[in-house]
This record gives structure tokens, sequence and C-alpha cells, in this order.
């Protein structure tokens, strides 16, 4: 849940990268820091477990302008994929305001993707969340693959949750930063939802997404 700072005019906003063991979650969130601080000011702090790490990121304040006077601030997490480690992804799941479920097209773990989405319902519920009022934002990574699932046939494993979904590749980084600035402008809509906050400089989403398209420098 969003906390609103009135001393320092900020809005603290959390998104979350949930998925399977392996998916990529660690990889597109590093790929997203790479772009919104360069300059690596503000480090990840990495949660290492046996296999994969846990990531957190607290990334710098992002000026949309005016949003009831307030400044946006936003927290990536990844969630460790595997099952034993369920109570550390219901923790970390506590309180997020959107989520990017990053599902591995490889054919070989649909199943594991199913029950990764699964998971996730569940510990919205134990939080007291719903997809309904939680945006929900779907990247199809490793799409480069030689046994990816179809785009068609797997876009239809999430449809009845979300209309936002990416074909992605963590590792190049295509459609990446795409997915987190479209779960960046659904959360901040809701945010704007929830506190009755408006900006007089226009639409919140389109604001929110020039403002993080600013940070793409332009490829000659």
């Amino acid at each position: 849940m969003s906390i609103v700072n009135t001393r320092d005019k900020t809005i603290n906003t959390k998104i979350v990268y949930y998925g399977p063991g392996l998916g990529g979650k660690t990889t597109s969130l590093s790929y997203v820091h790479q772009i919104l601080d360069p300059q690596d000011q503000v480090k990840m702090v990495s949660l290492k477990t046996d296999e994969e790490r846990t990531l957190f990121f607290d990334f710098l304040p992002i000026d949309l302008g005016m949003l009831g006077g307030y400044k946006v601030k936003i927290q990536g997490f990844t969630v460790p994929g595997q099952v034993k480690y369920n109570l550390t992804r219901k923790y970390v799941l506590m309180g997020a305001d959107a989520v990017v479920f990053v599902a591995d097209s490889n054919s070989d773990r649909i199943e594991e993707n199913q029950a990764s989405l699964a998971n996730l319902k569940q510990n919205l519920r134990a939080n007291g969340l719903d997809l309904r009022n939680v945006p929900l934002v779907v990247q199809l990574n490793k799409r480069d693959l030689d046994n990816a699932m179809g785009m068609e046939e797997m876009s239809a494993i999430f449809a009845a949750d979300s209309s936002c979904i990416f074909p992605t590749n963590a590792c190049s980084g295509e459609g990446v930063f795409d997915a987190f600035v479209e779960a960046s402008c659904q959360m901040i809509i809701e945010v704007g939802r929830k506190y009755q906050l408006e900006s007089p400089q226009g639409d919140l989403s389109v604001l929110t997404k020039n403002s993080l398209l600013n940070y793409v420098v332009p490829t000659s």
C-alpha cells in the first residue's frame, strides 16, 4: 500500500516482480535499475537464497509534475520463485501497489507459471489485497528460446487477469522497460484515484509514461 509522507511531500509506492524461479525477475529489475539509475547512485540490496536472489531497489524520486503537490517515489522488489521461500514471497508482496509477473516462455515450465500465478493470488489475499485493485502486468520472458511456447497460447493463461502482456527478453532488455512503464502508469492512476489526487498538467498516465521515457537515451 502506498505511503504518503506529508512532510517530504512524497508518495512512496511499491512494484513487486513475481513469477517462477529463474524466470527472469532479477534480470528484469536489474535492467530497469540500469535505466533509471545509470550512475548507480542507489545500490540494489540483494538477499541471496540457495539458487537465486531477492532484490530490493529504492528508486530515486520520479518527478511527475504536480500530483496533488506530491512527488512519487517507486520501490522495486523481486520475490524468490521457489516454493520453499513462500513466506518470504508473502512478506515481500505486502503492501504492493502493482505487480509485474515474469513468466518463463519455456514450454516445459507452463505448469510452474500457472502455479506461481495461483500462488500470487493466494498471497495477495493473505495480505488483504485483490488483483482487481492491484495492477498486474505480465512479461512473457525468454521469447528467444527455441522451445518457447506460442505467444497466443501463453497469453491465454493470463488473459483473465491482465490485458497488459509484453513479450520480453530480460537478458537483452527487450520489452522489459516497456512493461515497467505500463505497470507504473497503471499504479499511478490507482494511487491518484485512491487519494483523490489530480495533476493540473494533464492525464496521469501520460505524465508518468513521458517522465519515465525521459530516462531512455535514444540510440543513433
